[in-house]
């Protein structure tokens, strides 16, 4: 087992996965917003902005990663230049983004929509504005809800990084792969399959506890 490609795999991973983790957030949770208060519940309905943007929603989601990743080569060599294929893991980070964020946006739109109307009702009834509403009611009672949903979208993008090895790149499931698929240390393979269930471990539990902790329903 080569110690310094497992740590190179680990990183490969850890960066592709909170890069794009971030970077998906940032388009998926404003966008999960706009469904939310566009649709017949919301705060400011809007059929054609609900319908457009739910469209395009399930259009990403319905595409396989493996499928964005070719898809989105074009938009990859604009940003990172026509050498970022070759085994680069910043590779990966339009496709995971692009993969992600539809997701995210349905699970914030359905987070939001658990949120209770009389809360909502309660608020506009304060004099709430509409922003203030969004910011400090439904996504704060929906937090419980929305970290859960984080924790499911890392792991779930964990997942995707096993595209990777489609442009020749890195991470601990593509090595996992080529150590046990294309080589014969099978002691390595389960190596690297170890720290993905320890790092997905650590993720899905950090994420519930969160959850547990400010979930006022449970106290």
């Amino acid at each position: 087992m080569n110690w310094m490609n497992l740590l190179e795999a680990i990183k490969d991973t850890l960066l592709m996965t909170t890069i794009s983790t971030i970077i998906a957030y940032l388009i998926g949770l404003p966008t999960g917003i706009i469904l939310y208060n566009s649709s017949k519940k919301g705060l400011k309905p809007n059929k054609i902005i609900n319908t457009i943007l739910g469209t395009i929603v399930n259009i990403f989601r319905s595409i396989p990663c493996l499928l964005l990743i070719i898809i989105f080569i074009p938009v990859t060599n604009v940003i990172f230049g026509k050498g970022s294929w070759s085994g680069n893991w910043y590779s990966m980070i339009v496709p995971l983004v692009a993969a992600s964020f539809a997701f995210i946006a349905r699970m914030v739109e359905q987070s939001l929509t658990e949120v209770p109307y009389g809360v909502v009702e309660a608020s506009k009834s304060l004099g709430a504005s509409n922003l203030q509403i969004v910011t400090k009611v439904l996504l704060s009672e929906a937090k419980p809800s929305l970290i859960s949903g984080f924790a499911v979208t890392i792991v779930s993008i964990i997942g995707y990084t096993s595209f990777a090895g489609y442009i020749a790149g890195g991470g601990l499931i593509v090595e996992a792969f080529n150590l046990g698929y294309y080589g014969t240390n099978k002691f390595g393979m389960w190596i690297c399959i170890l720290f993905v269930v320890i790092i997905v471990q650590i993720i899905q539990e950090s994420g519930l506890y969160l959850s547990k902790r400010i979930d006022k329903r449970r106290k």
